[in-house]
């Protein structure tokens, strides 16, 4: 049943693109994308009020392609990041940011800004989270607790799309298919009470059923300075639907020029199948930007060349 249930979803794109709608009919590709390096970096010596070295970077990537053809749309964003950070009093590198997600939307207006709309999200993390702690002679230690694909979540949903613009839209999909997929070596020694992002002792993925709620806006508040809001909300029908899943991320970017900017990133996450309490990540940083559009045309003009 829970993969007819995908399945189902999964070909509702099928039917939207089986729908005439007489508008232009030449297709329309936009593709924009960023690659960025994110520096912290703090050196003391003989600095009387204390300190600890550190040096920290973050790699992310961020790249979206727009289609629209005869009222048919298909937004699509990909998002990767991964940063470390090593102190000197620390025996490992410790992530700061790690991520990993596609989410791809189809839709097919039936006016000027309101879609019939299907969705694909998919989100993982790159490498190991550990929890660190002390032994008992002090000597710092590192216990595994997520990995790649580790939990892995593959959304599904039919529903409405409301689009402005490619800088703001919303998503409710008030019939949405969750399954979460974790390793088994992560559930096979679990007490029977106990689970893992949701996933009981023995399994390897968990299946929802509820209605979700998808949300961009991207404005610029002052010249060069513009903040990304990303909003995704999820309730299960199946079981404690009160329960509200809540991922909401703000991205600050203040450019320099061309290629310097600064970033700072604050992601709120609550998720009672993970930790029943909120999560907080922030981070801010010296960032090296550069557009992957013009990258890649330099690129096939130094090919050329050759």
């Amino acid at each position: 049943m829970k993969k007819t249930i995908l399945l189902l979803l999964a070909l509702i794109p099928i039917y939207l693109i089986g729908q005439e709608t007489p508008q232009d009919s030449i297709p329309k590709w936009k593709k924009s994308g960023t690659i960025s390096l994110l520096i912290n970096q703090a050196a003391f010596s003989n600095w009387t009020s204390g300190g600890e070295n550190n040096v920290a970077a973050t790699l992310g990537i961020n790249y979206d392609i727009n289609y629209f053809k005869d009222g048919l749309s298909w937004d699509t964003k990909i998002i990767g990041a991964y940063g470390v950070n090593k102190s000197a009093n620390s025996s490992y590198y410790k992530k700061t940011d790690d991520r990993f997600e596609i989410n791809s939307l189809l839709g097919k207006k039936f006016n000027k800004e309101w879609s019939y709309s299907s969705f694909l999200n998919f989100k993982t993390q790159f490498g190991n989270g550990y929890i660190y702690g002390k032994d008992e002679n002090n000597k710092e230690t590192r216990t595994l607790t997520s990995q790649f694909f580790s939990p892995a979540y593959l959304q599904l949903g039919i529903g409405l799309y409301w689009k402005k613009s490619n800088d703001l839209w919303v998503n409710i999909a008030p019939l949405t298919g969750r399954l979460t997929m974790v390793s088994n070596n992560f559930t096979r020694n679990l007490k029977a009470e106990e689970t893992f992002f949701g996933v009981d002792r023995g399994n390897s993925s968990l299946f929802e059923l509820g209605a979700s709620l998808k949300g961009f806006y991207k404005m610029e508040v002052l010249e060069n300075v513009i903040l990304e809001h990303y909003l995704s909300l999820y309730s299960d029908y199946l079981e404690k639907a009160k329960n509200i899943d809540v991922d909401y991320t703000l991205m600050v970017k203040m450019k320099i020029n061309e290629y310097l900017s600064t970033h700072l990133n604050v992601q709120t996450v609550y998720d009672d199948d993970a930790i029943k309490r909120v999560q907080l990540r922030e981070i801010f940083g010296l960032g090296l930007t550069a557009d992957l559009n013009k990258v890649y045309s330099k690129l096939s003009g130094y090919k050329k060349l050759l």
